[in-house]
């Protein structure tokens, strides 16, 4: 299964920009059940130096300086992803089997093992999550008794998210605190991700903020339009002696085929798509265009074959 992911990011700004620093993280990840087949990033204006280098968390990062005086920036990623379902698959299998009942995953992370290690810095505040809600502790242990597995408790937490949220474009941001999306119930797939995060680790689980995107589909009868997807995010959940287990409370799903991973970190200030520091004043406007598809199963088949025919 193969997606063309098309994400432009444009910074419109009310004065000129002398010069910039910037990150961009608009790689893929790379994994057993993901490959990357494909990429590209271009820069308006062009760059006077850029390198790339990988993150604490394993993301893929390029640095970008511009020299040039500028009032827009225009950051074009173009990715060709493969998705293994059956591998995915597999792997959900095996964190259901391997997965414990949450008073023995506190048990053990309360000592030391060193499997546990890179997940427990997960287990603390963030720049985005800053505090521990006794309200958004009561509300998650509702679903995690002592003797529940974690991988069960977990998935009746999205879905309790799911049910209890309602989704409204427009009503926060980036910086919207836990607490008011808790409070209002209100918010986006960002703000569902990092108050499934939020509650996770207020009663002691490692938990990750996963970004990217997911393949939508048009109603039926109707042609998708270019560039109507979005950014995406979701949670991960940590299980001592299994490992990462991905839900999605926007949607109520286990991602499967449809989720394309950008990259992971403690919040979305770990793995936002671009940021930066400029030299200018007065504000600046942000656009962004995403566009996922997939590639028609029988065009990719026609394309093996005439591979495999050449030799």
């Amino acid at each position: 299964m193969i997606y063309n992911i098309f994400h432009k990011t444009v910074f419109n700004y009310q004065s000129t920009v002398s010069f910039s620093h910037n990150i961009a993280r608009l790689k893929p990840k790379e994994s057993l059940s993901q490959k990357l087949l494909e990429f590209s990033m271009e820069f308006t204006p062009k760059e006077y130096e850029s390198h790339e280098f990988m993150d604490s968390f394993g993301n893929e990062n390029m640095h970008l300086l511009l020299r040039e005086p500028h009032q827009s920036l225009c950051v074009v990623g173009k990715s060709k992803v493969e998705i293994f379902p059956e591998i995915i698959k597999e792997q959900i299998n095996n964190l259901r089997a391997k997965s414990i009942s949450f008073g023995n995953a506190l048990e053990r992370l309360s000592k030391f093992h060193a499997d546990d290690l890179e997940a427990k810095q997960f287990l603390y505040e963030s720049k985005l999550i800053t505090r521990k809600s006794k309200l958004i502790k009561d509300y998650a242990l509702e679903s995690f008794a002592k003797e529940r597995d974690i991988f069960e408790a977990t998935n009746e937490l999205m879905e309790r998210i799911y049910t209890d949220f309602e989704f409204v474009s427009g009503f926060s941001d980036i910086t919207t605190p836990v607490e008011k999306t808790f409070e209002t119930r209100k918010g986006v797939c960002q703000d569902f991700a990092q108050f499934g995060i939020s509650a996770l680790r207020s009663i002691g689980l490692p938990a990750k903020y996963m970004s990217g995107y997911i393949e939508t589909l048009p109603p039926q009868g109707e042609e998708k339009l270019f560039g109507a997807d979005a950014s995406h995010a979701w949670f991960s959940v940590y299980i001592p002696n299994a490992g990462w287990a991905e839900f999605d409370p926007t949607n109520n799903i286990i991602p499967h085929e449809q989720h394309i991973l950008l990259g992971s970190g403690r919040d979305y200030h770990d793995i936002s798509p671009l940021k930066g520091v400029v030299m200018s004043s007065g504000g600046s406007h942000l656009s962004v265009m995403v566009d996922v598809r997939r590639e028609e199963e029988k065009v990719y088949m026609q394309a093996q074959t005439q591979s495999q025919n050449q030799y």
